[in-house]
């Protein structure tokens, strides 16, 4: 039998959230995840969507993605831009520091490691 499996988001109830109001940059942005799998060691799985806004972000996580649609940009503390759409990917480590802003909405999906 095989271990690999498809997911379907059809049945998995979204989480809603927003940026802590003191990262808040512009914007009212509202973030969507569908968190799909939890595995030992701290793995997890899924899917995350954000409306247009711009907040801070600081990574103590491992985290790889893929974005599904729409437009955003990453911007570290030290002024590297990661124009990000549709087909990119990216992995942020921990430590890593500076602004997600969203321009269209954004959907990624994505591996975290803590």
């Amino acid at each position: 039998m095989s271990k690999a499996q498809p997911f379907d988001i059809s049945g998995v109830e979204p989480e809603t959230g927003r940026p802590a109001a003191d990262r808040l940059i512009a914007g009212d942005p509202v973030f969507t995840s569908w968190n799909i799998e939890e595995a030992d060691g701290g793995v997890y799985s899924g899917i995350w969507q954000s409306t247009p806004g711009k907040w801070r972000i600081q990574y103590d996580e491992w985290e790889y993605f893929h974005i599904l649609e729409g437009h955003s940009i990453v911007t570290s503390d030290d002024g590297e831009v990661f124009e990000l759409k549709a087909g990119d990917r990216l992995i942020l480590r921990p430590g890593f520091k500076g602004s997600w802003e969203v321009i269209e909405t954004t959907r990624k999906d994505y591996v975290i490691r803590l």
